[in-house]
């Protein structure tokens, strides 16, 4: 009996552990908010739904809160300018008909031009 009640306790913290948060839907107009979050519940990802395609900003983050990359979407494709920062710096990757059309790696050490 001791043994059928330790695994029937174990087991329940065990199912206890693996639940997952759940996101977070929120409709605004014709778009679809949601927000998907980490185990700690802190924001993962955020972004639109339309038609069931992703649509507009889309923003991730790490778990300590620090936003790791920021893209955009038109009816489930990739567009424009998206941002990704990692510890070598920050990659400027330019999507066209949801292709790669170019990126460029900006570092610390990046001179820029100023007036």
């Amino acid at each position: 009996m001791k043994k059928l009640v330790l695994a029937v306790c174990m087991l329940s913290v065990g199912l206890l552990q693996a639940q997952e948060v759940e996101p977070k839907y929120e409709v605004t107009g014709e778009l679809v908010k949601v927000t998907y979050f980490y185990e700690n519940g802190a924001i993962k990802e955020q972004g639109f739904f339309k038609d069931k395609k992703l649509e507009g900003t889309w923003t991730s983050f790490d778990t300590k809160g620090n936003k790791v990359a920021i893209g955009h979407y038109e009816a489930g494709k990739k567009v424009g300018k998206w941002f990704m920062w990692k510890e070598d710096g920050l990659k400027e990757i330019d999507f066209k008909d949801n292709a790669i059309a170019s990126v460029q790696t900006w570092k610390e050490e990046t001179k820029m031009a100023v007036k």
